[in-house]
């Protein structure tokens, strides 16, 4: 089911139906448990009738039963055998015994006339009381079981109440009130549940459909567009933001961030392609002029310029294959560096600098210890000298110190300094502040964009301030081992 607006109806109808289901069952449940103890009520009150009529002393053959088919009653003495039955009484079951013939024998109250009936409140000698039977009152046991009255069958629900008579003799009255009515009341409620139950689920079921199709139709708008910007290439144009705050919304709104970024991306590599074609295209062109001539007029081969193009072109492609890997994500070395030492090393290697380098290293308990790449940081230190002596009048200085958790490289020069509004631009690639300079003097522009770009992937970062009065100040930090 691929559908998600089928697979919401199913999981709902399906949900709604387990409940509808367990709720039904428990309502019947319920239902007839509340009907089946008022039949044991009833039964209980028929059978404390007969039992007070016993205790009473009233003959077996002269009980009162009430209404037979309404009220069943059986009488059992204390061997379990038959000694009175309601009237019409043809078979019973759920008593105990079946048997629905009584004992023929004198009743256990005896035979009285009704002038014994006219002494019973008459004292005896000494003024006592005649002896009589009592009813328990302990709490009926509850049985279900059928009775046949005058030839119809049913079901009845029983409680069997216990009576002694006034010869002591204990016995069980089994009186029945009938479960038609809970039987009916039950199959009422049934039908109606499973009468309704379909037209339920087929409700949900349509009423999700319908919500969850009005809910994605954003997402298909969403789906549609991203069709578009895939089949155009055009990664200009956004995705519908509904102006709800929901979910949806949400995903409209990071969409189009992404499609921003994606944008900005893609904008920045052809910039960057531009920029690389163009910034080879002069070294190249160059020394193919160079040779060109070399190859004419021997005698005019500047041998130097080529040699000078040429480091040039290697040392702009060596930081366009950095840059390259730095943007497909190539993970930094792990190895253990002592910054101090490798700014002292990096310096002492500048032999043909303009103006000589002062390096200041504090020196720290433990070293001044860094985890990465040495040659990837190598480059940074040896760009941002390169960048100071551009800019320097007199003065480059280099100062190696702890700070924060981690290790500060700072690269002073006391030149023009750098506009503030411009200090987060010259980070960017193939920029250059002072476009009036010849590009053998200020560079490609790719400096001090691959010196941020290794320092954020070391986990440090790259920052410019002011140095005094003039200059600027490079400050590195990178995350320590301590």
């Amino acid at each position: 089911m691929r559908s998600v607006r089928a697979r919401a109806a199913l999981g709902a109808t399906v949900v709604v139906a387990v409940a509808l289901a367990v709720a039904g069952l428990s309502v019947l449940l319920v239902l007839r448990a509340n009907l089946t103890d008022q039949a044991g009520l009833q039964a209980e009150v028929a059978a404390r009738e007969v039992a007070g009529q016993l205790a009473l002393g009233v003959p077996y053959d002269r009980l009162e039963t009430g209404d037979e088919e309404d009220h069943p009653v059986q009488v059992t003495d204390e061997d379990g055998r038959v000694v009175a039955v309601s009237k019409d009484l043809e078979a019973i079951s759920g008593t105990g015994t079946d048997r629905v013939t009584p004992l023929s024998r004198p009743s256990a109250g005896g035979e009285r006339d009704d002038a014994d009936d006219d002494d019973d409140d008459d004292t005896g000698a000494g003024g006592a009381d005649p002896a009589r039977g009592e009813v328990s009152t302990d709490d009926p046991d509850f049985t279900n079981g059928t009775a046949t009255v005058d030839g119809d069958r049913a079901d009845y629900r029983f409680a069997s109440v216990e009576a002694t008579n006034e010869e002591g003799v204990t016995l069980t009255v089994h009186a029945g009130a009938p479960l038609a009515a809970e039987q009916r009341a039950v199959g009422s409620v049934r039908g109606a549940m499973l009468t309704g139950l379909p037209v339920v689920l087929l409700v949900v079921a349509g009423v999700t459909w319908l919500v969850t199709r009005r809910a994605l139709r954003p997402v298909e708008g969403i789906r549609r567009e991203m069709a578009a910007i895939t089949a155009s290439e055009d990664l200009s144009r956004r995705v519908p933001e509904p102006g709800s705050r929901d979910e949806i919304a949400r995903l409209a709104r990071t969409t189009n961030e992404t499609l921003t970024a994606l944008e900005a991306s893609v904008e920045r590599q052809r910039r960057f392609v531009a920029d690389a074609s163009h910034e080879l295209r002069s070294p190249i062109a160059s020394l193919r002029t160079q040779l060109e001539v070399g190859a004419a007029h021997p005698e005019l081969l500047d041998v130097t310029g080529a040699v000078a193009d040429t480091v040039r072109l290697q040392a702009l492609a060596a930081d366009l294959l950095l840059l390259a890997r730095l943007d497909a994500g190539e993970r930094p070395g792990t190895a253990l560096l002592e910054l101090g030492a490798l700014v002292r090393e990096e310096v002492s290697q500048r032999t043909g600098d303009r103006i000589p380098v002062t390096v200041s290293v504090a020196e720290e308990t433990g070293g001044l210890e860094v985890t990465g790449s040495r040659t990837q940081l190598a480059r940074v230190v040896g760009n941002l000298l390169d960048n100071a002596e551009r800019h320097a009048r007199h003065a480059v200085a280099v100062a190696v110190r702890a700070e924060g958790g981690g290790v500060v490289v700072e690269v002073t020069d006391d030149g023009d300094g750098v506009p503030e509004a411009e200090r987060e631009r010259i980070f960017e690639r193939f920029v250059r502040l002072d476009d009036a300079r010849t590009r053998d003097e200020g560079g490609a522009g790719l400096g001090l964009a691959l010196a941020r770009d290794v320092a954020v992937r070391h986990g440090g970062r790259l920052t410019v301030t002011d140095a005094g009065e003039r200059g600027a100040r490079f400050v590195l930090w990178l995350p320590g081992t301590r």
